[in-house]
């Protein structure tokens, strides 16, 4: 069983989120990665370990640690806001 943590960080945006439409649009994609941890694109240089998923026009930011089979949510982001 995958073990799921989120960043403090994390939880604050996605309380800040009025949109209901783009809510429900984060918890598949939460479901989505919980369910397969891999699905994210691998990400390169800086931010190599995490991996991201596409919420269009967003992206939310994760790690998954496979040795300890847990997933970090850690940020969602705008794209132009990189």
């Amino acid at each position: 069983m995958v073990t799921v943590a989120f960043d403090p960080y994390f939880e604050d945006t996605i309380r800040k989120i009025k949109d209901a439409a783009l809510k429900e649009r984060v918890k598949k994609q939460i479901s989505r990665i919980i369910l397969s941890p891999d699905v994210g694109k691998p990400m390169r240089y800086t931010r190599k370990g995490t991996r991201e998923v596409r919420i269009k026009p967003f992206r939310l930011s994760y790690t998954y640690f496979k040795s300890e089979d847990k997933i970090v949510f850690l940020d969602l982001y705008h794209k132009d806001e990189q």
